[in-house]
């Protein structure tokens, strides 16, 4: 597997994952969004701002003095008081929302995570296969000059010339592509660290997995604790739960208080005079109305339940296939590298030196070092398809299951 020379500077999986939470404007803005709705919890549970009244009564028009003795100034001040527990169910809600917005935001993160190591794998990927192809080209041109110098002392065809030819047209044709999927990568990557998209990001280093997959009930139960999309689902129940309550106790009527002080000009001075208002409101229109809310209020209880339900079948099922695919590419990895690919090599190094001494026919010497290069991009392929595997479990745990800062080595060791 080819390595990134020491003078390019090596791009590690950990780096781009503290890019995309530093200054990714996706999640800045679910941040503030959660931090704007934090910001109502404080005021969910007050009581409802007083009313202040100043009133000038019996004034006679249009000189506008008072009349005498009916002429007065008052002052009231009217404060209304839910009853029912209302106000500590509504900071209630309120914490609960602003939970779930806060494990939004979390998710979001998560989400941007998984993009960004999705294009970090592809990246990683092309650059691989540059090499591999840049390396097998070199090999065919090799084999070109040899099956030249064969045609020309009368051991070998034109024909085996012109196949090693096309080949090596071949193989410049693919290095092209893999540089365009390695530019289009690149470009995504830039976009989530908020980054120009022609912005040079180093030569992506593949880290070190994990030696073994965790089983799916380990996953999932890693999930139903720390994934942040299943803790927000819990939130938002816990907040329909107290909407429901809540909207229950609309019947109950809010009581309203109110203290008067009115003052007048007297023959014998000034009459001061207070007063005690008592009041309550009336649900009138309680089947229209509070009724209603409670109609709502237990369809989005029932809404919540189901979503919330479906998060963790969702999630259960994707750890499934997250943990399959994983276990597939580890499988194919370790045979690639144990058996294939070498048994591969053997062959080819065996048809080389068939073929000079006219042993085996020139293509099948091509197609043995071909078959070696369609390995070689399958095993980077598979190695980049676990990559993937382990970002998208990390997503559906809500943790870190390895080293993102870590580097794997031919050896499979960590390397700083």
């Amino acid at each position: 597997m080819a390595t990134a020379p020491d003078t390019v500077r090596r791009l590690r999986l950990g780096a781009v994952y503290a890019g995309v939470r530093d200054r990714n404007p996706k999640a800045a803005a679910a941040r503030s969004l959660a931090d704007a709705v934090a910001s109502r919890v404080p005021a969910a549970g007050l009581l409802p701002d007083p009313q202040v009244q100043l009133g000038f009564m019996n004034y006679a028009l249009p000189a506008l003095r008072p009349m005498d003795r009916l002429g007065m100034v008052q002052v009231q001040v009217m404060q209304m008081l839910p009853l029912g527990g209302k106000l500590p169910l509504s900071g209630r809600i309120a914490s609960h929302q602003a939970a779930a917005e806060r494990e939004r935001a979390a998710d979001v993160a998560w989400e941007l995570r998984t993009r960004a190591a999705m294009a970090f794998y592809e990246g990683w990927a092309a650059e691989q296969g540059i090499a591999i192809a840049t390396g097998t080209r070199r090999l065919v041109q090799d084999i070109a000059r040899m099956a030249q110098s064969m045609y020309e002392v009368g051991e070998g065809s034109q024909a085996d010339v012109l196949r090693a030819q096309v080949e090596t047209a071949r193989m410049t044709e693919e290095i092209a592509r893999m540089e365009a999927m390695r530019s289009a990568a690149a470009a995504r990557l830039n976009a989530l660290l908020d980054e120009p998209a022609t912005a040079t990001i180093g030569v992506a280093v593949l880290p070190l997995f994990p030696a073994v997959v965790p089983p799916v009930d380990s996953v999932f139960g890693m999930a139903l604790r720390s994934r942040p999309m299943i803790r927000a689902g819990e939130a938002e129940v816990a907040a329909a739960d107290a909407m429901a309550l809540r909207a229950r106790r609309e019947l109950i009527p809010d009581l309203v208080v109110g203290v008067q002080y009115a003052q007048s000009n007297a023959e014998m001075g000034t009459d001061r005079m207070g007063s005690l208002m008592l009041g309550a409101s009336i649900p009138l229109w309680a089947g229209r109305r509070q009724l209603k809310w409670r109609d709502e209020a237990d369809a989005m209880r029932a809404m919540s339940a189901a979503d919330f339900a479906y998060m963790k079948a969702d999630t259960r099922g994707r750890v499934g296939q997250a943990i399959a695919t994983l276990d597939r590419a580890r499988r194919l990895v370790d045979l690639y590298t144990a058996t294939i690919l070498p048994q591969a090599e053997a062959a080819v190094a065996s048809a080389v030196a068939a073929y000079r001494v006219g042993r085996v026919d020139f293509m099948t010497v091509l197609d043995n070092r071909m078959t070696v290069s369609r390995y070689r991009e399958e095993l980077v392929k598979l190695q980049a398809e676990q990559g993937t595997s382990w970002a998208e479990l990390e997503m559906l745990a809500g943790r870190e299951l390895f080293d993102p800062w870590s580097v794997s080595t031919p050896s499979g060791r960590n390397h700083d």
